[in-house]
This record gives C-alpha cells, sequence and structure tokens, in this order.
C-alpha cells in the first residue's frame, strides 16, 4: 500500500477534499478517490472524513492507496463500425462517448472490450492487458477513425510512423468565431496546465513540441469548420492549440465556453482522414470516417 501525504499551503483555493484530490492524483478517477474516502483510506488531521470535507490553509492530508490489482479484461460484444480490416491492422469508426482502453472508473464498455470480441483476442501485446492492439487513442467524446494493430510486427510498425510523423491525420472541427486566414499553422510546445493539472496548455518552458495545421472549409455568422492536420500528436492537441489563437472548439467545456446552443456533449472534433504504410505490403492505406449525424445537423443548422 502506497502513502501520499500532503500539506495545504498558502495561495491553494479551498475545495472538497475528493475534488482537490482527483486534481492532484491525474491516474485516479474521483469516483475511485471518493471510493477510498469512504473505505477509511484517506485522512485529515489524523482523523477519516467524509469526501465533501472542505480544505483548509495548514490541514495535513494521507491517502493510503490500496496496491494495484489489474483487472481482467472481458471481451464484449459491443457493434463496431469497421473502416478497413485485414490479418495486420483493423481501423475503426469511434462513436462518441466510447472511451478507447480500459482504466480506473471505465473497465467495461470500452474500445478495448469490442476489439477483444471482434478479433478474439488477436491482438498485439506490446502495450499490455489493458491496451491490447492500441497504438494512438482519441479522446471520449472525440470521433472517427482510429488504427488497431492485430500483430506485434504491426504494432511496431505503426508506432514507428507515429515517433516519426508518417502517419497521415486529419481532423475536421467547428471553432467558436470567424478565423480570417483561409489556413495557418500553430507550432506551440504543450504541456501540463501549470495552474490546472488536468487540463494541458501551451507550456514553452516545460511542455512537448506540436504542430497543427489549419484549413477554413466553411464560415458562418459566429463559427467556423476546418480541417486540422497533425504533425505531432500531444494530448487535446486540436483543443489546446486552437483555443490558444481565440477560437476554442464549439462543444469543448475544458478548454472553450460552457454552454452553447446546441446542447452538445463534449467537442466537435472528428479524426476524418487515416492515412498509413502497410505493415506488411507497405503500401500505403487511405481510409476516411464519414462524419456522424450529429456534427452534419449543426453543420445544416449553421
Amino acid at each position: 500500500m502506497e502513502t501520499f501525504s500532503y500539506q495545504i499551503e498558502m495561495g491553494e483555493d479551498e475545495c472538497r477534499l475528493d475534488k482537490w484530490l482527483s486534481n492532484s492524483l491525474l491516474n485516479l478517477s474521483r469516483s475511485y478517490i471518493q471510493k477510498c474516502i469512504k473505505e477509511g483510506l484517506v485522512f485529515v488531521n489524523g482523523k477519516p472524513v467524509k469526501a465533501n470535507y472542505q480544505l483548509r490553509v495548514e490541514d495535513e492530508i494521507v491517502f493510503q492507496i490500496p496496491e494495484a490489482v489489474e483487472p481482467v479484461i472481458e471481451a464484449e460484444n459491443i457493434p463496431l463500425s469497421i473502416l478497413y480490416e485485414d490479418e495486420d491492422v483493423l481501423v475503426v469508426d469511434k462513436p462518441k462517448g466510447m472511451v478507447v482502453h480500459p482504466a480506473p472508473g471505465h473497465y467495461t464498455g470500452t474500445l478495448v472490450n469490442a476489439v477483444l470480441y471482434h478479433c478474439k483476442g488477436q491482438l498485439s501485446g506490446i502495450n499490455g492487458v489493458l491496451r491490447p492492439g492500441i497504438v494512438h487513442r482519441i479522446d471520449r467524446d472525440t470521433t472517427g477513425s482510429l488504427i488497431v494493430c492485430k500483430t506485434d510486427h504491426a504494432h511496431r510498425a505503426i508506432a514507428a510512423q507515429l515517433k516519426e510523423h508518417s502517419l497521415n491525420r486529419s481532423y475536421r472541427a467547428i471553432v467558436h468565431g470567424v478565423l480570417k486566414e483561409d489556413e495557418g499553422t500553430v507550432n506551440a510546445s504543450i504541456g501540463r496546465d501549470e495552474k490546472d493539472r488536468k487540463r494541458m496548455a501551451v507550456n514553452e518552458k516545460n511542455g512537448k513540441e506540436a504542430i497543427t495545421h489549419y484549413r477554413v472549409l466553411s464560415r458562418f455568422q459566429e463559427y467556423t469548420y476546418i480541417e486540422c492536420r497533425l504533425e505531432t500528436g500531444r494530448t487535446h492537441q486540436i483543443r489546446v492549440h486552437m483555443t490558444s489563437i481565440g477560437h476554442p472548439l464549439l462543444g469543448d467545456e475544458v478548454y472553450g465556453a460552457r454552454k452553447t446552443a446546441f446542447h452538445l456533449e463534449g467537442q466537435t472534433l472528428h479524426a476524418y482522414l487515416l492515412g498509413f504504410i502497410h505493415p506488411t505490403s507497405g503500401e500505403y492505406v487511405e481510409v476516411t470516417a464519414p462524419l456522424p449525424a450529429y456534427f452534419s445537423n449543426i453543420l445544416d443548422r449553421l
């Protein structure tokens, strides 16, 4: 059992214990933290407290984190929209709301659960039992094309293309505001937001290189429909980059406006095109994922 301890210092915002812990411990979900608090594994000033305890300056927190038990990930008969498949790779059109791989709080209903069933367990094992076949990921509320590798040979080949930025990835997005230029490039390093560790931000001091090219497809009165092409693949890259130039994605509650007129669940971002060199044949393969209905409906309304 690992013990985590921390003392609240001057200048830190007072907030609920479970919220503060979830912001500080990025690898643990808030629901898991609440479960640990309920089980008496979290102490403030030497006493067990409730999840809604309001932290104060000089409070001392001790969190006895239980040893991780590697869960058994079950294959689940979840329908998949398949864009391309052969003996080496599978390209799927991930729907909105689906988590890519299992993590605390999400051990069922993920893309991994679905592909385990579809591929009858024949997936690369390089990334371990929680991420079989997974080379890259897209956010839960981002839709579109994602490649899954069935063999370790394919996994290494696709991972190499990712590393050298030769994988062709094009996204479609709707952003707030009207972009003046027809196209442009955002070249700004991305790292953890120093004020909120759950968010990413442009961070030239401690971030990693990130390059996004964008092109205007249509302009509307208050929004712009754009194509984004990635040279790099940092966490939340398009969302952070477009926010950094004053054009956050429509529906993005983390980096943009919390309320919109469209009653969305998450950002309007779609992985439209995926191109790669096939790991066995050496030929270039390009796959496109059609815009989801919710996205097309918004464009029609605009």
